[in-house]
């Protein structure tokens, strides 16, 4: 190569490395966005809160009646929040925050039946196409339901209640008129409830900016399903048969296979190191990165039912949202008749204003408790009474009824009976 030739070649090369050099200098290299942080609820409950149903329920910290004969509340409580009330005179026995609003996770599934449980019979069936389950949220917990197969009404609250299926809520909602419709009735039933601290934005209860509830609200809402004969027939179901995807046999006939579904409600199935809680008849768990873990439950005790709601325990211990509650019914059976009430469970809009008509009688009826699916599982709050040890048991829900008051009497003794509580009973 001549020396002209080399000479040129050595200019361009340092040319193009100035060149890059400056275009280096002059266009930084820009750093991967940063995952935007979740939100950090705060640890404090705020000054001023709600102050329905009395107003010691709005001031922060524990609140209870200790008087002679009235037993301690539970040592190492970490819940933020937490109520325990009489599910039938509505008492509410003692309270911790009661009114904080917080992201209720799962237990908001409870207001989404409430809502939408009344409006199709149970045998109706739908075949699920691809908007159905559009938008369900990352990570969420599903049951299983498949794009284009058929499933009835039964089995698509099963998934609802035993695996807090946020496919089965958004399937539904579907069914409903779409998700928009379903969070603005549900917002709305809220309010008929009296649940006035909450705030729907998804019917599933997946983490949403200003989607929150309070444990006084969730109490509310747990009461007022429990009226539903449905909803206590899921809310107490432990296990049951889910169908699954559509398979052609050796013969060429189409089969549908299924699979088993097991409640997550540890009080009412059990699990390592936790027992079945005795009495307990459902109701309803949650968990999410910003609610923790959250839970409304109802027991059955010696004629007295209680309801038990815990939010967010601070401690992160297995199972300690059970724990808790556990704990808090405990109490609550022992206290119960001793300690005088720090507050109420008002009634719902349309109760008060009718002088105390029973509320939810027709609601959740559609197609008759008959139709109950043969592989579901209710269980016996029963089953943990010494000598059964709960292995082999059949599961079963009694008939008991309990007394309903005249429609005028509701106002006066402040009583919302539960007709036909989930009663239990361990069978040979």
């Amino acid at each position: 190569m001549s020396a002209p030739m080399k000479t040129a070649r050595r200019s361009l090369l340092v040319t193009s490395a100035t060149l890059l050099s400056l275009s280096l200098t002059a266009a930084p290299v820009l750093a991967a966005p940063k995952p935007t942080p979740k939100p950090t609820p705060s640890v404090t409950p705020p000054a001023n809160m709600s102050a329905v149903g009395g107003a010691r329920l709005g001031k922060a910290g524990a609140q209870v009646n200790l008087a002679s004969g009235v037993p301690v509340l539970p040592k190492d409580l970490s819940a933020r929040s937490w109520i325990v009330s009489d599910a039938e005179s509505g008492d509410v026995l003692a309270a911790n925050n009661a009114h904080w609003r917080l992201p209720p996770a799962s237990t908001l599934k409870m207001l989404f039946a409430d809502t939408v449980l009344p409006k199709f019979p149970k045998t109706m069936k739908h075949t699920v196409v691809p908007g159905d389950l559009a938008d369900i949220g990352s990570g969420s917990s599903l049951v299983g339901i498949k794009e284009g197969e058929t499933y009835t009404v039964h089995d698509l609250w099963l998934g609802v209640f035993l695996r807090s299926g946020n496919d089965a809520v958004h399937v539904l909602s579907a069914m409903n008129d779409g998700v928009a419709d379903t969070v603005k009735e549900m917002n709305e039933h809220a309010e008929e409830l009296q649940a006035l601290d909450t705030n729907v934005v998804s019917p599933d209860g997946y983490d949403a900016p200003e989607q929150v509830s309070s444990a006084y609200d969730l109490t509310l809402i747990a009461r007022s399903g429990l009226q539903k004969k449905d909803f206590r027939e899921y809310c107490s179901t432990v296990s049951a048969k889910f169908p699954g995807k559509t398979t052609k046999n050796k013969k060429g006939k189409k089969v549908r296979e299924t699979f088993e579904i097991q409640n997550t409600n540890r009080l009412l199935t059990g699990d390592s190191g936790l027992a079945q809680y005795q009495g307990i008849a459902g109701v309803k768990n949650g968990n999410t990165t910003n609610a923790g873990s959250t839970f409304t439950g109802v027991a059955e005790r010696n004629g007295k039912v209680l309801l038990v709601t815990v939010m967010n325990p601070e401690k992160d211990a297995a199972n300690e949202v059970y724990k808790e509650t556990a704990a808090l019914f405990d109490w609550g059976f022992k206290a119960a008749g001793k300690v005088d009430p720090v507050g109420e469970l008002v009634p719902p809009k349309s109760a008060a204003q009718a002088g105390g008509a029973q509320p939810g009688e027709n609601g959740g009826e559609a197609g008759g408790a008959g139709d109950s699916a043969a592989s579901a599982k209710p269980v016996t709050g029963a089953a943990a009474q010494s000598g059964s040890g709960g292995v082999g048991v059949a599961l079963a829900i009694t008939g008991g009824v309990l007394v309903l008051l005249a429609a005028g009497a509701f106002l006066v003794n402040r009583r919302w009976p539960l007709p036909d509580l989930v009663r239990r009973r361990t069978r040979p």
